[in-house]
């Protein structure tokens, strides 16, 4: 799928290995730490009436390996961080539980971009793994891969878009941005407004 170039209705973002250093299954607030240029991306995004928020997998809850309290510590840590974003979707489910919001599936996306009042297909999604690319297709959604170490190979090659990193995200999406105000987000950007994941 080809994306013309025009201004971005949201700008939602993988938080592990993405946002934030990837720790497996992390309940610790004090072990959030960004990921380079995390901060000025978001800000420079945020300057330009860009909606961001965030879309994560966290089948720790559901793996029992984190509490549903410890993930929303780290949560709240990330937006110290990082800035308030507009909205979050979380799946707390793991790969057997048969739900529609993990990524690959759409579920998260959809969702963030009902809650942004925007369509899914003018969203893009930035993301580190294949995961994040196949929900940001199956949404129709722009996918913009941001490899780690930890990226496959096969995924880098079968991304539809890559970049450097969040800097280079930023730069390309503003680029591309039209001069045309953006439209004006609904819902608030509190973290305690975390779109219900726990009826999912």
């Amino acid at each position: 799928m080809v994306f013309e170039q025009r201004r971005p209705g949201a700008v939602l973002f993988d938080r592990d290995g993405t946002l934030i250093r990837d720790v497996p299954y992390n309940g610790d607030p004090a072990r959030v730490r960004p990921m380079p240029g995390a901060l000025e991306a978001l800000s420079r995004l945020r300057r330009a009436d860009l909606p961001v928020a965030v879309v994560t997998n966290q089948s720790g809850v559901a793996k029992g390996l984190i509490t549903a309290d410890e993930m929303e510590q780290v949560n709240a840590r990330v937006e110290e961080l990082l800035g308030p974003f507009d909205a979050w979707a979380i799946c707390v489910h793991d790969d057997g539980d048969g739900c529609t919001c993990r990524k690959p599936a759409p579920g998260l996306l959809i969702r963030a971009a009902a809650v942004l009042d925007v369509s899914p297909r003018e969203c893009v999604m930035v993301g580190d793994i294949g995961r994040d690319m196949e929900a940001a297709r199956a949404a129709g959604a722009r996918g913009i891969l941001v490899p780690t170490v930890e990226t496959r190979r096969e995924e880098i090659e079968h991304a539809p878009e890559v970049a450097d990193d969040l800097t280079d995200v930023a730069e390309r999406l503003l680029r591309e941005a039209d001069a045309a105000p953006a439209p004006v987000a609904a819902g608030g950007s509190a973290w305690s407004r975390a779109l219900g994941w726990s009826r999912w």
